[in-house]
């Protein structure tokens, strides 16, 4: 026994401790793996509320845009309506313009007429009934 118990008893305690050990890496293994899920759990929450922080922002600027488009839509629909006010303004002055223009034609034409015939009731109330067909 002298010779063969040592050599088995140290080959036992190698064995517990190699045993020993390998449970302490098993052990530390399973802390690891539980500090890697929470860590993991953190980066997806993090990442989650990052994506929702950028959803916002981009929903954000969804809605500056559409408001600065509504906007520019608003002035540019008030230029044109602000031009095509004055376009028919302009029209109408030149119309007037023209109405005046044949309208003293008119006049002349039929003080012409006035003036070159005799001076007779029945003839003036002939002259002024053709220039008022005219006008």
């Amino acid at each position: 026994m002298k010779f063969v118990w040592p050599p088995i008893v140290k080959v036992l305690d190698a064995r517990a401790d190699k045993i020993a050990e390998g449970l302490a890496a098993a052990e530390r293994g399973k802390n690891d793996f539980a500090q890697a899920e929470k860590r993991v759990a953190d980066i997806l929450a993090e990442g989650r509320s990052q994506v929702s922080e950028m959803v916002a922002n981009a929903e954000k600027r969804a809605a500056q845009i559409v408001e600065d488009a509504k906007t520019q839509a608003s002035e540019e629909a008030a230029r044109i309506i602000a031009q095509a006010k004055s376009d028919v303004e302009q029209e109408a002055n030149r119309a007037r313009e023209a109405l005046r223009q044949q309208v003293a034609d008119l006049v002349v034409k039929g003080a012409e007429s006035i003036l070159r015939s005799e001076v007779n009731p029945s003839r003036h109330a002939d002259l002024l009934a053709n220039l008022k067909q005219e006008l």
